[in-house]
């Protein structure tokens, strides 16, 4: 079988865009829903390199795993490119989140790129409220207009 008709490039697409909606979903119901005591740690401050909210890395790379492995151990390509389209949005999500936004890895200096200004600015009004409620912008690659209004602002200023 081949590259070509094992990764079935409609199904990794869609799995990633609807993985953006999943993020979206999930930080706003559950993570700051019934799952607060792990995500709690993200939004104030705490000693240490890792937070009780990395947990979430392995909530979301499992069913990736568990694809990956029927598409290859099976034959169910689909569910194998389903299961790329999880990790890439993992991998994506990982970059714009740790190393981007919060920097918990010093890869990059801080950009002057349109869309990385919007993402971060989008990101810190989340943080802005510490608590469980009241939250806005709970997605991690979308972000409303206004950001990118407010992120030319600052570039242009």
């Amino acid at each position: 079988m081949t590259m070509n008709t094992m990764l079935n490039p409609l199904f990794f697409l869609a799995t990633f865009a609807f993985m953006e909606f999943m993020a979206w979903f999930t930080h706003k119901y559950v993570m700051h829903g019934f799952l607060w005591k792990l995500h709690k740690d993200h939004h104030v401050p705490t000693p240490g390199f890792f937070e009780m909210n990395d947990a979430f890395f392995l909530i979301f790379a499992a069913p990736s795993m568990v694809l990956i492995y029927l598409g290859i151990n099976y034959e169910i390509w689909p569910a194998f490119s389903a299961g790329l389209g999880i990790m890439c949005y993992g991998a994506a999500y990982f970059l714009v989140h740790d190393v981007i936004i919060h920097q918990r890895f010093k890869w990059f200096t801080r950009s002057r790129n349109l869309y990385v200004v919007a993402v971060r600015r989008a990101h810190k009004a989340h943080h802005k409220r510490t608590g469980k409620e009241d939250g806005i912008c709970f997605g991690m690659l979308v972000v409303p207009r206004r950001y990118f209004a407010e992120a030319r602002n600052l570039l242009n200023a």
